[in-house]
């Protein structure tokens, strides 16, 4: 009896979630909550509590081999990285020396707080579902300075929720389509969800850690403001973003530590917020006599903090603010 109780409850408070959100987006939003509620019938619940984040990057993915304290290259002076020759598939031809290039970058994490002056921050590789059409959209994004930063942002929030292009509203569909072609437009589906009931969020808060929680409801938020059709970038942000500074959690990981990258490169990351990050190579003349045609290419690495309540950052090859009156000074020896 208690349990068929539990039953009834569960359906009245589901049908009560269905009406406030088929009010709010008529039939797109009906069509949503019943994808969502149709996922956790039948055991669905623990399917999508199992199911992978869109990026699943973490700091357990760093290697943290070879890396050099924030006293490394103390004292010298770095040459604009963005005045280095441009690769045929993008990126940057590395040449010894000491380069530095701030850059858009992009939050992975909604969810979790902005980067604060302590976080320590390192390379790690872009994994998850998703990785490959993310990495295509920052490395797009350069072909086209006409899309805003923002809207670029809307996109891989929806991406990282877990949102159907088909759900996707017109806005953000259109960004996604002057990025992608109709080709990679296909890597959006698979592994999404619909929105889920306030019903079913509260029971798959339950069975959450408390850490992982704020994600999995900001996921929700964001994915029904993607499908609303008329959210901006600012009401997105309130749930992707967290207000506050999470303490750092690791003080043998601080800001300014160099990365060894896997090329025998040293790089490192002095975020400020998450969509301006200032990224910093080292590139030794011997590793160039042995590898001359070395590339860096921001998108194919994420700027992974140790404080884990802290947002991971996607990096482009896109300077902010260059000035190519500039000259290099620094000599490149090749083999």
């Amino acid at each position: 009896m208690k349990k068929h109780n539990t039953l009834i409850f569960s359906a009245i408070a589901l049908l009560f979630s269905t009406s406030a959100v088929q009010a709010q987006f008529g039939g797109l939003g009906k069509k949503l909550i019943d994808k969502g509620s149709e996922m956790v019938s039948g055991g669905g619940l623990n399917k999508i509590l199992k199911q992978p984040q869109a990026i699943t990057t973490s700091f357990k993915d760093v290697d943290k081999t070879g890396s050099k304290p924030t006293t490394f290259m103390e004292g010298q002076q770095p040459q604009p990285l963005y005045l280095l020759p441009k690769a045929t598939d993008g990126g940057y031809k590395l040449c010894a020396g000491f380069f530095e290039m701030t850059s858009k970058s992009y939050c992975l994490h909604a969810g979790t707080r902005g980067p604060s002056s302590g976080d320590g921050y390192m390379l790690a590789p872009v994994l998850g579902p998703k990785s490959d059409v993310v990495i295509l959209i920052l490395k797009h994004s350069e072909k086209h300075p006409n899309v805003k930063q923002h809207d670029i942002q809307v996109l891989l929030w929806s991406i990282i929720a877990r949102t159907k292009f088909a759900d996707m509203g017109t806005d953000i569909k259109l960004t996604a389509s002057t990025l992608l072609s109709p080709q990679e437009l296909l890597l959006l589906e698979g592994g999404a969800l619909g929105v889920l009931p306030e019903s079913i969020m509260i029971k798959a808060k339950d069975q959450l850690p408390a850490a992982i929680q704020n994600i999995f409801e900001a996921e929700n938020n964001i994915r029904r403001l993607a499908a609303s059709g008329n959210s901006s970038y600012e009401e997105m942000e309130k749930y992707a973003i967290i207000a506050g500074i999470a303490p750092q959690p690791d003080p043998a990981v601080p800001s300014g530590i160099w990365s060894l990258h896997p090329d025998g490169y040293y790089i490192r990351f002095f975020p400020s917020g998450y969509s301006i990050t200032r990224v910093q190579i080292y590139v030794p003349k011997e590793l160039i006599n042995t590898k001359p045609d070395l590339v860096y290419d921001g998108p194919k690495g994420i700027a992974c903090p140790a404080n884990v309540g802290s947002q991971r950052l996607a990096q482009t090859n896109e300077p902010l603010n260059p000035d190519y009156t500039k000259k290099l000074t620094t000599i490149c020896f090749t083999k």
